[in-house]
């Protein structure tokens, strides 16, 4: 029977209605949880840097994702990074790894929120500057923590995608057509965000190009590639992206 468009709905966003739905929570799915998180993660650069334009019309992006922290779009980032984490502590995965490894990242998410990363005051020179709103005095132990939390953030994501989406109980030659497909990608999408790590770590020590790292705000595009990527790898285990051909799935 052909579906309305309510019922093509619930079923790409995982909604189950029943007797017993007020017992339950939408989220419970791990599906569901997976594509938020995909989404979530590739959305909050352009949001932060969008949002900013528009109350500002600063168009020149910060020195990092985390800057905007410091900005008149803090709200967006906080609010975003904090639902990272919920949703992070509350992905359970098929083994127990998969828990304890994703809530190690949303617990490291927490802490780079808490202990936020240098203040752009030292950059602009004036607290009143329009896309500035919060000041804060530099400390370099909070600094520290915020760097190490935001590397484990990342680090783990891109593991996670490496090693745990690419398990299977099968051999490569008896997985699937699209499965050997999903484990490519999230292979390709890991490294990406173990060079994109390497990069940040490079010109954050001065140790590669100091002058065109700093003026091309290479953190930030480092870090927005590297949740891009982060991002695309969680969809794809969500199966929004390259999902399985089935014949329920050819049905709906």
């Amino acid at each position: 029977m052909e579906k309305n468009l309510f019922q093509k709905i619930n079923y790409k966003l995982s909604l189950e209605f029943d007797d017993d739905s007020d017992n339950k929570l939408w989220l419970q799915s791990g599906l569901t949880l997976r594509t938020f998180v995909g989404i979530a993660g590739m959305a909050l650069p352009f949001l932060v840097w969008f949002f900013l334009y528009m109350a500002t019309g600063r168009g020149e992006p910060l020195d990092s994702i985390s800057h905007y922290y410091y900005t008149r779009v803090d709200s967006i980032f906080i609010i975003v990074m904090g639902l990272l984490a919920i949703f992070l502590i509350l992905y359970k995965g098929p083994k127990a790894y998969d828990f304890y490894l994703s809530t190690i990242a949303g617990f490291a998410a927490l802490v780079l929120i808490f202990w936020p990363t240098s203040s752009i005051v030292n950059v602009i020179n004036d607290p009143n500057t329009s896309y500035s709103n919060t000041v804060i005095q530099d400390l370099c132990s909070r600094e520290l923590i915020h760097y190490i939390s935001s590397g484990i953030f990342l680090f783990i994501l891109a593991m996670m995608s490496i090693c745990i989406f690419t398990k299977s109980d099968k051999k490569w030659e008896d997985m699937g057509k699209m499965k050997r497909r999903r484990n490519r990608v999230y292979i390709f999408c890991g490294i990406i965000m173990l060079l994109c790590i390497l990069i940040i770590w490079l010109g954050s020590t001065g140790k590669i190009f100091t002058n065109f790292y700093d003026d091309y705000h290479l953190t930030f595009w480092m870090e927005t590639v590297a949740v891009e990527f982060f991002g695309f790898s969680w969809l794809v285990k969500g199966e929004v992206i390259l999902k399985d051909i089935t014949l329920k799935n050819q049905l709906n």
